[in-house]
């Protein structure tokens, strides 16, 4: 009989979220209080003004036609006006913009617009789960990239091997980094784009937690060195950093042939975002330019701090990270990475992701998400802690 179902989507993804989804039903089932800390939604609104905004534009009729899939002048051009504004970068935004449902939108849909079946691409390990199935979509070969924490979770460029250097198409990297929280300084990006030039590589930067830093360190953009934005392209998300999430509106920028391919492939496939979300989308980053506004930065790094103290107070050690909306934690001797996850659910009612959900190389941690009240993480550590010490009993 005929299977209804293509053979990649068993490559899709990762089936410890569906083992995750299904053993927070049954906890819950159960009538435990769960707290989960496990998918990196956030959970505040954006301002006043942004709703305000999308209020006015929804109740404008004139915005429920068909989008351009490139996203509107004034939005492509607000995009550019923050970029100057935040990176010091120049952007055209007729050619070096194209706007997306969500940076996940560009991530699954880029390999496909910019390399042919059977290319190599470099892809970070551990990552975000979309930068491999995008490659699966488009029958591209990985090249896994290990990023450990004696290198700073960042890639050994000197150990990929020179072949696949010059084969693949593109290398794509992620900081601040999901799930990895590390960062990378403008020395780093200089070094990539140098390498980048030498093997005729796109460069992919995935730069969604840029406004999601703590202790005074600020993310730079890779476009930022001189000459990037004749190989490197980068995606920015308006989900995490402004809170809208569920408005599904970000943007790609950068290398004009890998921008317009990309609009080329979405121009096929759907007709843009929603005209009053890309009116909201104006309005948060008109916002983020005025003197004096406020990120989401503080809240996260106040949240950081109580999980990491409080965790080190229950004798789980980890490092703080210096941005994004999540912690990498190594997990003590004894577990997996699923074992603890796992016990952790059942035992503490508390929903973290276990490490090799992102990849191989991340076998001994755990992902947790910085996406509940301050009240709600102080009861997630008290939990956590009383499970670490009826465990090692």
């Amino acid at each position: 009989m005929k299977r209804w179902e293509s053979k990649r989507l068993a490559e899709l993804g990762s089936a410890i979220f569906s083992e995750m989804a299904a053993w927070k039903k049954e906890v819950t089932a159960r009538g435990v209080d769960v707290i989960d800390l496990g998918i990196g939604s956030p959970d505040r609104a954006p301002s006043v003004r942004v709703m305000e905004a999308l209020t006015r534009a929804v109740n404008d009729p004139g915005l429920y036609g068909y989008p351009t899939s490139e996203g509107s002048a004034l939005f492509r051009q607000t995009v550019a006006r923050w970029y100057a504004h935040r990176f010091g970068v120049a952007l055209d935004p007729e050619d070096e913009i194209v706007t997306l449902m969500g940076s996940q939108d560009g991530l699954a849909h880029l390999a496909m617009a910019v390399t042919d079946p059977g290319d190599t691409v470099m892809v970070p390990d551990p990552g975000y789960p979309i930068y491999s199935a995008s490659l699966v979509l488009a029958g591209v070969q990985p090249y896994y990239m290990p990023l450990r924490a004696d290198n700073g979770f960042l890639p050994k460029l000197e150990d990929i091997p020179e072949e696949v250097a010059r084969q693949a198409k593109f290398m794509l990297l992620n900081y601040p980094s999901n799930p990895l929280s590390a960062v990378a300084d403008l020395a780093f990006f200089e070094q990539l784009v140098e390498y980048a030039r030498e093997h005729e590589l796109l460069l992919v930067h995935d730069l969604a937690y840029s406004e999601m830093s703590f202790d005074g360190f600020k993310p730079p953009s890779i476009l930022e060195v001189k000459g990037a934005k004749d190989i490197a392209v980068e995606f920015h998300s308006l989900s995490k950093s402004f809170n809208m999430a569920g408005c599904r509106i970000a943007f790609m920028v950068g290398q004009r042939d890998a921008v317009r391919a990309l609009r080329v492939l979405k121009s096929n496939i759907d007709y843009g975002v929603f005209l009053a979300v890309q009116q909201a989308g104006i309005a948060a980053l008109e916002e983020d330019m005025m003197p004096g506004s406020r990120s989401v930065a503080a809240l996260y790094e106040r949240r950081r701090d109580i999980v990491i103290e409080g965790l080190n107070e229950a004798g789980w050690s980890i490092p703080k990270p210096k941005a994004t909306m999540f912690i990498w934690a190594p997990i003590p001797e004894g577990w997996t990475s699923r074992q603890i996850s796992r016990e952790m659910l059942y035992s503490a009612g508390v929903v973290v992701i276990p490490g090799d959900a992102f990849g191989k190389e991340g076998e001994g941690y755990v992902r947790i998400a910085l996406v509940q009240e301050e009240g709600r993480l102080r009861e997630a550590v008290r939990r956590i802690g009383q499970f670490l010490r009826e465990a090692s009993l």
